[in-house]
């Protein structure tokens, strides 16, 4: 039996478009001699449909866009799409008023639905807001083929990989009770940093336990802040790697099931490589999720400041390999306190990656906004609220750029600078999507050095840069001190620690939730610690205030992000005290 895996990059409420993307892979599949075609989780709506759940007319297109696909679908190709179901019990018996469901497509109905059973409700996930966990594990047959349904985080309750249950119900042990010969899954696993050598080891872990065969179908693409890496892939009953879909793309990859010996066997170039490192890995995904989200809002160009600073270049780099060069605007607006060398960085970076560039110097409004404010602050001295008047008067005019032609502005704050609150509310923060604020600091230099070090060839690929100068970033931008160059002389470390301290009590707090006494037993200074995790918990109404910021670790300030601003819990440690000077 000849089975297809359709790694879809569907858009959320596109539902005749994500229709097309189905029928589109079944036709191919067909064609090819499949028997069976696996898509991913809700692929028939796109996932995380959130909210949109909510409206009845939608379900009901929904209802009736599953039912023409049905009729569309090649004859003699077995379909499982990822759609929604009313619950009709939901209003008798006090349940939720959905499940999340897999239909099966055949000879042009509908044949049967399998629910997933298990919700998740952690990090970005809010199932059980909407859907009502199926009861039973499921499978149906196909030629004489006894073939399991799984939908994503049913795959995610092997106690013996994690060391406990989640939920209390484990579905593959049960199909495995069951006595079927191989279990598909349909998922939508968003995507951070290594993510796939933990699915795979898993999903391993669980096919050599049960002895089951597995096919993995997974999500690409980018929607709002979550992004999907595919990488769907099949596993044989020894775990070994079968298939694999390519990372970051659209694919359709093929298996094979031999019903005479249960098993999966092996195709030539079945498995696509997975990118050879982090920052390649990451990089993909921000080329990916600044393409996705411009194409699914419906912008094609895009606009950022051009600061001369590392994290600008990157974010140009991205939105460069995301949009092409000719759809991408650097805009420089140098004040008197902006150095020479940031202007003429700027400009080499512009120039390496063939972008349009403007200049907006912003002294004489300066200017106008000191005389304006002139009678109220006198008397006070300069500090911050001047120097932010920097940042406002810059994201100001990105927004009249972004507003005039209908350009996507792209912030370029990364996750060091959200995390602490060095950022500018309705400046530098301005813009309809933040590319880097799930990235580190000290990893936009890694990356940055990583793209110095590609050639040419490597960079060619439709998720990475084509024709860019080598080196892509100018040096000195990596090798400079780093600088907002709001006041004379300014550098970062002025106001945070050397970000190598900085990223690391930050990835042990957010990321790791480790409380303040073990990070000092790691290595940290303890008032370095408070002072840290004060601005922390301090830059939360900012936080609440940025842009959608593109996720690619464990603990981003996004969707699953759900701290208090107005509170008063701040761990700390006590710091040793220091014994009173005494005089003679």
């Amino acid at each position: 039996m000849k089975i297809a895996i359709a790694q879809l990059n569907p858009t959320i409420g596109d539902l005749a478009g994500n229709a097309r993307q189905i029928l589109e892979a079944a036709q191919t599949a067909s064609a090819a001699g499949a028997r069976l075609l696996l898509t991913t989780e809700l692929s028939l709506c796109g996932y995380p449909p959130r909210d949109l759940l909510m409206q009845p007319s939608f379900l009901t297109c929904m209802a009736e866009t599953l039912a023409h696909l049905a009729t569309d679908l090649p004859a003699d190709l077995a379909v499982l799409v990822g759609t929604v179901l009313p619950n009709p019990d939901a209003v008798y018996d006090g349940e939720k008023p959905l499940f999340n469901t897999t239909a099966l497509l055949l000879d042009g109905t509908v044949q049967r639905y399998f629910h997933k059973r298990l919700l998740p409700t952690y990090d970005v996930f809010d199932e059980d807001r909407y859907f009502e966990p199926g009861e039973e594990s499921s499978a149906f047959e196909l030629d004489g083929v006894w073939i399991g349904v799984t939908i994503c985080e049913d795959l995610w309750n092997d106690e013996s990989f994690w060391g406990k249950r989640h939920y209390e119900v484990n579905p593959i042990a049960e199909l495995t009770r069951q006595g079927v010969d191989l279990v598909l899954n349909l998922s939508a696993s968003p995507y951070s940093v290594g993510k796939q050598h933990l699915r795979e080891n898993m999903l391993r872990h669980s096919a050599t336990r049960y002895g089951q065969p597995i096919l993995y179908a997974n999500q690409v693409g980018g929607n709002d802040d979550l992004l999907f890496d595919g990488c769907s892939f099949g596993l044989n009953r020894a775990g070994e790697l079968v298939v694999r879909a390519k990372a970051f793309e659209r694919d359709l990859v093929f298996a094979e099931f031999d019903p005479a010996v249960g098993e999966l066997m092996p195709l030539p170039d079945a498995v696509a490589p997975l990118p050879d490192c982090a920052e390649a890995e990451i990089w993909m995904a921000l080329v990916m999720g600044v393409r996705d989200y411009g194409r699914k809002c419906g912008f094609s160009k895009a606009v950022l400041g051009l600061s001369g600073g590392i994290d600008s270049a990157l974010v140009a780099a991205i939105a460069t390999a995301a949009l092409g060069p000719e759809n991408v605007l650097g805009v420089l607006m140098p004040s008197p306190y902006s150095s020479d060398h940031s202007i003429t960085d700027a400009l080499d970076l512009a120039k390496n990656l063939g972008i349009q560039t403007q200049t907006l110097p912003i002294a004489p409004m300066m200017q106008g906004y000191d005389q304006a404010l002139s009678e109220l602050f006198a008397g006070t001295e300069f500090g911050i609220a001047e120097e932010n008047l920097q940042s406002r008067i810059r994201g100001t005019l990105l927004m009249a750029i972004s507003n005039k032609f209908g350009h996507l502005l792209i912030s370029t704050g990364n996750k060091s600078e959200m995390a602490v609150g060095y950022c500018t509310l309705y400046g530098d923060m301005n813009g309809g999507l933040g590319a880097i604020a799930d990235v580190p600091k000290t990893r936009v230099y890694s990356i940055c050095r990583w793209l110095n070090r590609e050639t040419p060839t490597a960079l060619d690929s439709s998720l990475l840069l084509k024709s860019a100068a080598l080196p892509v970033i100018p040096p000195h931008i990596i090798t400079k001190p780093p600088s907002a160059e709001l006041k004379p002389g300014q550098v970062d470390q002025d106001s945070l620690p050397p970000y190598e301290v900085l990223d690391d009590i930050l990835e042990r707090f957010v990321e790791r939730h480790e409380a303040p006494e073990d990070i000092v037993a790691a290595g940290h200074d303890a008032a370095v610690v408070n002072q840290v995790i004060r601005l922390v918990t301090r830059a939360e109404f900012k936080r609440k205030q940025a842009a959608p910021g593109l996720k690619i670790t464990d603990r981003a300030f996004g969707t699953g992000w759900r701290m208090p601003i107005a509170s008063r819990w701040l761990p700390t440690v006590q710091l040793p005290s220091v014994p009173a000077a005494t005089g003679r």
